[in-house]
């Protein structure tokens, strides 16, 4: 039984990426796209954690939820907000 926690706990992460990819993708405001990435993102960390790489977990978090989504709403910031 406790074995199967941490699989459920990966399938759930794994839907939550393909959600939130999914939200990212059809998001016309670019903003929301990005947090949606950066949920996406999150979504991974879990799985690499579940999967006992936290030396991939240290370096995937400041980077992709950190860095990657406030570069992108810098970026955002500087056009239009809105997907035309």
């Amino acid at each position: 039984m406790m074995t199967l926690i941490p699989l459920i706990l990966m399938a759930i992460a794994a839907l939550a990426s393909v959600i939130a990819t999914y939200l990212a993708i059809i998001e016309k405001d670019l903003i929301k796209a990005a947090i949606f990435s950066a949920l996406q993102s999150t979504a991974y960390a879990a799985l690499f954690y579940l999967l006992m790489a936290p030396d991939i977990v240290l370096t995937y978090i400041p980077v992709a939820v950190g860095i990657y989504p406030a570069v992108l709403v810098f970026l955002i910031k500087k056009t239009e907000r809105y997907e035309g």
